[in-house]
């Protein structure tokens, strides 16, 4: 139980602590017709002597039998007595963690008419538990839960003294000597020596940390109180802060009092006030006589690191124990129960599964052929589509132009070289929009020719009338894009040059390439006459854009403000 501070060691904690569990020892009446199992009064007895000669191996072990032997029905007190001794143990050891699951244990067994001694007791281990694991906040709300419930003065003032003792641990010391200095000045604590030296030590240590001069008489007068009344346990306390007081200044004098509170703390076999003795006398020494402290210090610490380590292990191995015993106990009444359940459920398993089963595969089966049907009726949808807009390609763009090419060569003189040639350049435009048509409704490339194929098919829309501009064309992941990705990038531009072509009667066309995280950002925008909605819905284009861009996980939008031009936002997924 090392402390982070010189001026509480937990054996001042818990005095309180020790006075609540005896009352409720004595307090407690027990039935002997309810310890028919085994002798209560026989292990108790146990129990108890071996902790008073700090056996706390064989006493955790006791206390631990009588928490597992009780009724939890009907003898609650007895259960929470065991685990508050055993929560004790284990705080005495530096196993903080489960010192505090067996005090919380030990609340789950409270009732209204619960002894409030047990409840101060409960409280005081909490909060004990919390300062060691630097948990401040949580021990000074258990301090407090503890000192609504204490019934004696001299019990609260104690308790109080623990919650200045907290604000001390998180330097606020203003705080501490608030409560500390009524407490100096209360009958109760001046009656009581070991009180009254203890608030005047901590109103010392107090001072000392906000530099008043003050400090170093309260020290003292604690050190006489102390001195007077031969305790040695606050002594090595004291020897320790007047030590600290002056370590800054006077480091001989320091080094003088760190080895008194050595040898007290040797006298009275307090380990962690040695180490800290210890660790005085080498901050305040040099030269050999530093390493000499240092190797005792290492030495010191790592025995008592083993020790309480190995204890740490026994009393999980003994409630390890005593639970495997009463849960094998268990085991054997109730396998046969257990058996003839596991029967039952595997039965009725065996038909929820095969009632599962079954309703998978037609599930499955149905799945099938439902995406089956779908993925006809969209193939069939699109094989229309296609056809139509080819079918309207040829009829609008095609069919005139041989009509006129025809009627050009019945009525002119084939002869003339001028009327050969504007034949030819008429030819000429019709094989070259049935060669755009051919391919736009056309396999696309999405290896190796894919990128110089989207260029191509751009700059066809590149007239002396229009002028398209293509940025951030090197930021795009080409190599990286899905072939779906590629096909719908290339059919959506498409129809979007092929709708400013027929509507948009611009002369400028931008469209901007961004690569965002996982995302291919593509904004297109011209100088024409833009579209409302309305007119984006009517355009059978615009929406094949939209239904391509969706069917990839894509979004689209485009800007409706009509007569500022027409901009699209794509995004499409990497």
């Amino acid at each position: 139980m090392i402390l982070k501070k010189f001026h509480f060691p937990i054996f001042l904690l818990v005095p309180i602590l020790l006075m609540t569990l005896q009352s409720c020892k004595k307090e407690q009446h027990i039935s002997p017709e309810s310890k028919s199992n085994f002798d209560y009064d026989k292990i108790l007895d146990l129990a108890e002597k071996n902790l008073e000669s700090q056996n706390f191996d064989s006493a955790f072990y006791y206390y631990n039998k009588i928490k597992s032997n009780c009724d939890p029905n009907k003898e609650q007190d007895e259960i929470i007595y065991a685990l508050l001794r055993m929560a004790y143990i284990q705080q005495t050891q530096g196993d903080y963690s489960s010192s505090e699951t067996s005090a919380t244990e030990a609340i789950s067994y409270f009732k209204k008419n619960t002894d409030s001694y047990y409840k101060v007791a409960s409280y005081n281990l909490l909060a004990i538990n919390y300062k060691q694991l630097f948990d401040f906040n949580n021990s000074i709300y258990y301090y407090k839960q503890a000192l609504n419930l204490a019934e004696d003065e001299l019990q609260k003032a104690v308790i109080l003294n623990n919650i200045a003792v907290v604000y001390m641990d998180k330097d606020k010391y203003s705080h501490a000597i608030k409560i500390l200095m009524p407490l100096s000045l209360k009958k109760e604590v001046i009656n009581n020596s070991d009180n009254y030296a203890r608030v005047l030590d901590n109103l010392g240590r107090c001072y000392y940390k906000i530099g008043n001069h003050k400090s170093i008489d309260y020290l003292k007068q604690s050190l006489a109180i102390r001195n007077k009344f031969k305790n040695d346990y606050g002594l090595t306390t004291s020897y320790l802060n007047i030590s600290e007081f002056y370590e800054k200044t006077q480091p001989h004098i320091a080094t003088k009092y760190a080895k008194l509170a050595y040898e007290k703390a040797t006298i009275v076999n307090n380990v962690d006030d040695r180490l800290k003795a210890l660790a005085s006398i080498i901050r305040n020494s040099d030269g050999d006589q530093s390493k000499t402290y240092s190797a005792a210090y290492l030495y010191i610490n790592d025995s008592i690191n083993k020790i309480r380590q190995k204890a740490k292990n026994q009393f999980a191995k003994i409630k390890y124990d005593s639970k495997k015993e009463r849960d094998e106990n268990l085991k054997l009444k109730t396998q046969r129960a257990e058996n003839a359940l596991q029967l039952e459920q595997q039965k009725n398993s065996n038909l929820f599964l095969s009632f599962v089963i079954v309703l998978g595969i037609i599930a499955t089966l149905f799945l099938i052929y439902f995406f089956k049907e779908r993925s006809k009726k969209e193939k069939i949808k699109t094989s229309y589509d296609t056809e139509t807009r080819i079918s309207k390609k040829l009829h609008d763009e095609l069919a005139n132009d041989v009509y006129h090419a025809m009627a050009f060569a019945e009525t002119q003189d084939l002869s003339s070289s001028e009327n050969k040639e504007l034949l030819l350049t008429n030819l000429d435009t019709i094989y070259s929009r049935t060669r755009n048509i051919s391919k736009e409704n056309s396999a696309i490339e999405t290896r190796i020719n894919f990128v110089g194929n989207l260029k191509e098919m751009m700059a066809a829309f590149n007239t002396q009338e229009v002028n398209i501009l293509v940025n951030g064309w090197e930021a795009c992941p080409w190599n990286i894009l899905k072939d779906e990705t590629k096909i719908t990038l290339y059919r959506v531009l498409q129809e979007l040059l092929v709708n400013m072509k027929k509507h948009s009667k611009c002369s400028l066309v931008v469209i901007t390439f961004k690569k965002n995280k996982n995302k291919l950002e593509i904004d297109y925008s011209d100088n024409g006459l833009g579209a409302t909605s309305e007119e984006i819905n009517m355009k059978n284009g615009l929406q094949n854009v939209e239904n391509r861009i969706l069917g990839i996980k894509g979004t689209i939008t485009f800007d409706t403000v009509s007569k500022k031009g027409f901009k699209a936002s794509l995004t499409l997924p990497i």
